[in-house]
Parts: C-alpha cells; structure tokens; sequence
C-alpha cells in the first residue's frame, strides 16, 4: 500500500522556493530596466551630437565649425565630467563617445552625467537647443530601447 504525500511534501521534495523565484523575477526585472535606461541615455546623447549640416538644411541641431563642442562631450558616474574648456587652435577635434563605456559601468545606484566642456557650450545650447530637443524625445528612445529589448 502506497502511502500519501501531502501538498506541503511535494513542494518540498521538488525544491521549490517561492521566494527564490520572486528574487530572480526581480532581478530580471531590474537588468532590463536597466538595459531600457542605459539604451535611452545613449540615444539621447547620440541624438544631441548630431551635427547641423548646412548643406542639406538638416540633420541635427549641433552647429560644428571646429568640432571642438562636440569633441567636450564627456561622461561621468557620480559627478560632473570635465574636460578642457578651449579649444586649441593646433588640434583636430574628432568626438568619440565615452558614453558606452560609462554606461557599462552604471549600476541602479549610480547618476549618469553626461555634458560639454566647452567655455561656449552652454551660449550655443541657449541658441541652438541640441540638448534640450533629444532630451524632449526621452519617450521616443524609451520606446526604441524597449523595442530593441523585446528582439
């Protein structure tokens, strides 16, 4: 005769932990809203880099004669990022993003700081609203990130 196990015995006998699985659902969670953030941060400053041209009436809001506004965009955790503030008239300015690195590093705890060194920056962001524009499509990236996510 074979005897009865309860409910409570299968549960135990199949190792099942409801608050294990809570804890993993969380964990999930928080790694894809951080995946969802860090991608939106990136579009933004990207979005905010993005050279006027000229030539074609287009493109971005950033107005490039020397290169050196955008080549002053730095990034930081935890403070504000620096950088030299005048340019150097012997220079070629080219901007590589340091904003992957950083956001690599970017934990939940963590602020990201993301601007131009540049003495003049703030006058041409007044004027040409490079920063201010990318960060009014914040939802238009989120969007994107999420998008990419669910892929």
């Amino acid at each position: 005769m074979s005897e009865k196990i309860g409910w409570e015995q299968k549960l135990a006998n199949r190792n099942y932990s409801f608050e294990t699985k809570i804890d993993k659902f969380i964990a999930n969670t928080e790694n894809k809203i951080m995946a969802v953030l860090k991608d939106a941060i990136n579009e933004v400053v990207e979005e905010a880099q993005i050279p006027y041209d000229k030539d074609k009436g287009g493109g971005g809001k950033m107005h490039v004669d020397t290169g050196f506004l955008r080549f002053s965009g730095v990034s930081a955790l935890n403070k504000i990022p620096s950088g030299p503030s005048k340019r150097d008239p012997k220079k070629r300015y080219i901007w590589e993003s340091d904003v992957p690195l950083t956001l690599s590093k970017m934990t939940k705890d963590d602020t990201f700081y993301f601007g131009w060194t540049a003495n003049y920056a703030k006058y041409r962001e007044a004027y040409d609203g490079f920063l201010e524009s990318a960060v009014q499509n914040w939802q238009k990236h989120i969007n994107n990130a999420v998008r990419k996510l669910k892929k």
